[in-house]
């Protein structure tokens, strides 16, 4: 009988970057994620299949079990390098996962299209823990890196605010009366997660704790608005402050100067979604801009 594992996308609202020093990152799972199957065969290797979102294969390979359990260092990275070395990690934290097996079957779907960003890895890492009953957070830690509030998103069904010491999860309410005016806008750019940390490491000064005291007082603001206009002054505030620490301007500066609303990247700046607060609908503008991809907040985020 095949078995199937689920996790959520991610969209990261506040705290990026300094979520890495220990400020509390505001971020919330999305409708869209991606699931596992697997299934027990005998055929002595993975078989290995993923597909996009509209169901076409993005990837297939056959993988010995060997390879996973003694991986040969790649000379370039690849799909399926990337995908071994997880498999190698999660093995070294439970060997049974593939010790008990004779061959397996593995397919991966995806309910977003793969270029938004929304989190293939994360959820492929959540998945993968669940399938070898290990903790997600040591194998992120141990394959790809990074802050870790992807897999608490991956996890929960509910805004979460997110913490690097011990990877705490707070589950948190976030549901205004004003998510009709909250728009995700894809900017149609991959923006690569490791350049940008390593920029921000690279800017990132000596008042770090000042920063990080900063930070968590602007998303408590973004977290407990009131209003509207609350909410989009705390989210303005948050670009500044991100934009003078990192030394790039903010998005609305560089691409939509002339928009009559806020706008905030998500993430790694300068790629995949940014969040719009707008009293009136934005579609047309972006639209005009040649942003075709607009979703509603009821159509992207995950309210249980």
């Amino acid at each position: 009988m095949p078995t199937t594992f689920y996790s959520n996308g991610k969209l990261f609202i506040s705290g990026e970057y300094l979520v890495l020093d220990g400020a509390d990152a505001f971020a919330l799972p999305t409708k869209f994620g991606q699931n596992l199957i697997v299934e027990e065969t005998t055929a002595k290797i993975i078989d290995w299949k993923s597909y996009d979102y509209d169901q076409k294969l993005w990837f297939e390979t056959t993988i010995t079990f060997d390879e996973v359990i003694n991986p040969v260092n790649p000379e370039t990275e690849t799909v399926k390098t990337t995908l071994i070395n997880i498999l190698h990690e999660a093995y070294l934290l439970n060997p049974e996962f593939l010790n008990k097996s004779e061959g397996l079957k593995v397919t991966t779907n995806l309910t977003f299209p793969r270029n938004w960003g929304l989190g293939t890895s994360s959820t492929l890492i959540n998945n993968i823990a669940q399938w070898a009953k290990i903790n997600a957070f040591t194998l992120l830690k141990n394959s790809f890196g990074g802050s870790g509030y992807d897999i608490a998103c991956a996890q929960n069904n509910t805004p979460i605010l997110y913490k690097i010491q011990n990877n705490q999860v707070e589950p948190v309410a976030f549901n205004p009366d004003f998510t009709k005016n909250i728009f995700f806008v894809y900017l149609n750019k991959k923006q690569n997660s490791k350049a940008a940390i390593h920029a921000y490491n690279k800017h990132k000064d000596q008042n770090l704790a000042k920063s990080v005291a900063e930070n968590n007082k602007i998303t408590n603001a973004i977290l407990h608005a009131a209003t509207l206009n609350e909410f989009a002054r705390a989210v303005e505030k948050h670009e500044i402050h991100l934009s003078n620490i990192l030394e790039i301007k903010t998005i609305k500066e560089i691409a939509f100067p002339d928009f009559k609303g806020t706008i905030k990247s998500l993430g790694a700046w300068g790629g995949d979604f940014v969040m719009v607060v707008s009293k009136e609908n934005p579609k047309d503008y972006f639209t005009s801009k040649g942003y075709d991809t607009i979703l509603t907040y009821d159509e992207m985020i995950l309210q249980e």
